[in-house]
């Protein structure tokens, strides 16, 4: 089995074609290709297959580490974006992809960076059912009270302002992260981010990603913060900085139109070697 190694401002995934998967793709067998010691070592699996609508380039599916299905990655998207690329999928640099969120739209700006068209972000969903009109609640995790914007950005954002820089390195997310993953608010389980302002249109995030833990950026973690932000009157677009670097989000009020600009480069080409296809054909 042939795969890519890509990163994205850090964030790690194994892009792998559909035709050339030897086996259906389980939560055990993601876990162990993913594993950092025992197996190739990523953040999740980008699938790519042919599109059931011509219209579309690929289809793109996202797997997180710990074996479940992520509707979308705003860094894995674009790795799979520059990988369609470079692989001949197309050789426009605009296009459309299928998603478990929805249809995504890139736009190739040069050999590393794109902007994708994200869609519609929203604050209310069925992944925080008791949810208000505007997405705002409270809850308590690790001894203490949150106040947290929810966003909806083809997966669920709950996201939280800290009152400055210093408080939001000072927070433990080891701690803090699953006791909010995991909260009985959100029946799909829900990702977090907390941010701080450090200037007019430029904040710092931090993300706790479902499936993941703390990750040193997230596309779709960068969303939920900007849109967090921009409601809570800062201006777009809004530059998030994230541990792996920095990203672009352009929020459009009143309809939360979301465009995502960073970039994504390969790591190294590989295939997984007979002794372990051996073990991963046997895992169910």
């Amino acid at each position: 089995m042939e795969f890519e190694k890509w990163q994205a401002l850090g964030n790690d995934y194994v892009i792998v074609e559909a035709a050339d998967l030897p086996f259906e793709l389980t939560p055990a067998r993601i876990k162990s290709i993913c594993a950092a010691h025992t197996g190739v070592s990523a953040d999740g699996i980008l699938l790519l297959s042919e599109p059931d609508d011509p219209s579309y380039v690929a289809r793109l599916r996202i797997f997180n580490p710990d074996g479940s299905e992520a509707e979308l990655s705003g860094n894995g998207a674009r790795e799979a974006v520059m990988y369609l690329r470079r692989h001949d999928w197309t050789d426009s640099d605009s296009f459309a992809i299928q998603t478990a969120a929805g249809d995504i739209r890139p736009r190739i700006t040069s050999a590393t960076e794109c902007t994708v068209d994200m869609g519609r972000a929203t604050v209310t969903s069925s992944s925080y059912p008791s949810g208000t009109e505007t997405g705002r609640g409270e809850l308590t995790a690790a001894g203490r009270t949150w106040s947290f914007q929810f966003v909806q950005a083809g997966n669920p954002q709950t996201s939280i302002r800290a009152e400055n820089e210093d408080d939001l390195e000072q927070l433990d997310l080891q701690a803090i992260g699953p006791e909010i993953e995991n909260n009985e608010l959100f029946p799909n389980r829900t990702n977090v981010s907390w941010f701080a302002e450090l200037g007019p249109g430029r904040i710092r995030a931090r993300i706790f990603e479902r499936g993941v833990g703390e990750t040193s950026a997230s596309g779709t973690g960068a969303t939920g913060a900007a849109v967090a932000y921009v409601l809570d009157g800062g201006r777009s677009p809004v530059t998030v900085v994230l541990d792996g670097g920095e990203l672009t989000v352009e929020v459009s009020e009143p309809d939360l139109q979301i465009k995502l600009t960073g970039w994504a480069v390969p790591v190294f080409r590989g295939a997984l070697a007979d002794t372990f296809l051996e073990e991963l054909h046997a895992t169910k």
